[in-house]
C-alpha cells in the first residue's frame, strides 16, 4: 500500500486535535453532520410523497 503524506498529516493533526481539546469537538462534529443527514433524508423522502400521479 503507498504511503500518502496528506494522510499521515490529517491523521496526526486529529490525534493532536483529540489530545489537545478532548473530544468534545469531534462529538460536536459528528452530531451536526447526522442532524444535517436526517434532515436532508426527511426531506428527500417526504418531497416524493407530495408528486401526484396524474
Amino acid at each position: 500500500m503507498e504511503h500518502h503524506p496528506s494522510a499521515t498529516w490529517l491523521t496526526e493533526a486529529a490525534a493532536s486535535a483529540v489530545q489537545q481539546h478532548g473530544t468534545g469537538n469531534l462529538l460536536r462534529v459528528v452530531l451536526l453532520v447526522m442532524i444535517v443527514g436526517c434532515a436532508l433524508t426527511a426531506w428527500l423522502l417526504l418531497r416524493g410523497y407530495k408528486r401526484k400521479d396524474d
